[in-house]
C-alpha cells in the first residue's frame, strides 16, 4: 500500500521560490526541474524509507535531487504508522545545515 506524500508549507515555499529563481534565468529548465523534482518527491510514496537520515535530526530523512552545484536536499519526515511522507524542506545543497524548529 503506497504511502500519502504531503508536502508542508514551508517546503511549498521552499519549492516556489527555488522556481522561480531557475525560471529567471531560463523558463524551459525551471519547467524540466520541477517535472524532475516532482518525479523524486512521489516516488517516496512506494520506498518511503530510501532517503539517508539527517545530520540534523535522526527524525528526518534526506532524498538528493540534482547533481554538484544543482544539487537539492528534500528532507522529509515518514510517519509509518500513519502511511505518511511530510516533505518538511526543500534546500540547495550548499545552503547551511537544516534546522527542523526554525522556520525560515
Amino acid at each position: 500500500m503506497a504511502y500519502l506524500v504531503r508536502l508542508m508549507d514551508r517546503a511549498l515555499r521552499d519549492l516556489g521560490y527555488i522556481y522561480r529563481e531557475i525560471e529567471a534565468e531560463n523558463r524551459a529548465t525551471a519547467h524540466r526541474w520541477f517535472n524532475g523534482l516532482a518525479d523524486a518527491i512521489q516516488g517516496l510514496e512506494n520506498q518511503p524509507l530510501r532517503g539517508h537520515v539527517t545530520s540534523e535530526s535522526e527524525q528526518h530523512r534526506q532524498l538528493l535531487y540534482g547533481r554538484g552545484r544543482n544539487a537539492y536536499r528534500i528532507i522529509y519526515q515518514t510517519v509509518v504508522r500513519h502511511r505518511v511522507v511530510n516533505v518538511v524542506h526543500i534546500r540547495h545543497g550548499a545552503r547551511k545545515k537544516f534546522d527542523p524548529d526554525q522556520e525560515d
